[in-house]
């Protein structure tokens, strides 16, 4: 009670004309985080002090909901857990600050469900890609974004459920989420200008079929384009096509961090094709928090 007459107090003193002590309320305000959004929204819609004072508001409220992400996010980065879903979240919600979360969730466990009702213990790890495809492409029709490549909905993860659409590093996010709450060992790959997932060889197949395979893939798959499976000769033609190096890191298993820094990377590429300075500004602040809070 005492916190909610406080806020309040402060609400009504963001019209002041000084701004020294605009300052200060400011301060106060954004101090006491989330909760005091639904005060400030309450006296948008029903003070009537004039325009700097809904122009005040509107912007301390997009800097809490920041604030709260960038908290958030670095909270993320020092976990030991790191959820992807959770990471893939936290970025969506710094554009989309009121999403419904449980939605998301929901709708993952719903096409988990119908995943899993086709599979079985007596699959193969290629039977169970094309169950996962034919479900995935085929009943909830996701596909690659080919048309609208750049845009930044691609790589919210909230757009991508309700679209079906996304770039690569989305489609393989979902992708590889739903795989391993299903016990498939799919796991991204971080390569330059694409991003696709690997089988892992868990029962180690591949040093009977092929003992010159020193990466611990059974298999490539294509998320962007429907699922599709490879060998680690495409990637081996896709370095060399952009005369880069045959790095490790390029065949294996990237961090979630990865992930994360990538979809980061992929939404500030976005934003400056769309001119949006200030979008791209404290999205690389979001993206340096990784180098100042974790070495991926």
């Amino acid at each position: 009670m005492k916190s909610e007459t406080s806020i309040k107090a402060l609400v009504r003193l963001i019209e002041d004309p000084d701004d020294a002590i605009f300052e200060h309320v400011r301060d106060e305000i954004i101090n006491h985080g989330t909760s005091a959004i639904p005060f400030l929204e309450s006296s948008w819609e029903e003070e009537d002090y004039g325009l700097l004072f809904q122009s005040r508001i509107e912007d301390l409220i997009k800097e809490i909901q920041y604030k709260a992400v960038k908290d958030e996010l670095i909270n993320w980065i020092k976990s030991s857990q790191k959820d992807l879903l959770t990471g893939a979240l936290l970025i969506a919600r710094y554009q989309y600050p009121n999403f419904d979360e449980d939605k998301i969730r929901t709708k993952i466990q719903e096409i988990r469900k119908d995943i899993w009702l086709e599979m079985n213990t007596h699959q193969t790890a290629y039977e169970k890609v094309r169950v996962f495809n034919k479900i995935f492409y085929g009943k909830y029709r996701f596909t690659g974004n080919s048309k609208d490549y750049h845009s930044p909905l691609n790589s919210y993860i909230n757009t991508v459920i309700e679209t079906k659409k996304g770039n690569p590093l989305s489609l393989c996010l979902v992708y590889s989420i739903l795989a391993q709450s299903l016990d498939m060992p799919v796991y991204g790959v971080n390569l330059p200008n694409h991003f696709v997932l690997t089988y892992l060889d868990e029962n180690n197949v591949m040093s009977i079929i092929d003992p010159e395979n020193k990466t611990g893939n059974l298999f490539y798959i294509n998320a962007f384009s429907k699922g599709g499976i490879f060998n680690e000769i495409e990637i081996d033609e896709f370095l060399n096509s952009l005369n880069k190096p045959k790095l490790r890191e390029y065949y294996e298993p990237c961090s979630n961090s990865a992930i994360i820094i990538r979809m980061l990377t992929n939404l500030i590429a976005s934003f400056q094709q769309s001119g949006s300075s200030e979008r791209v500004n404290e999205l690389i602040e979001l993206r340096n928090l990784f180098d100042n809070n974790f070495e991926v």
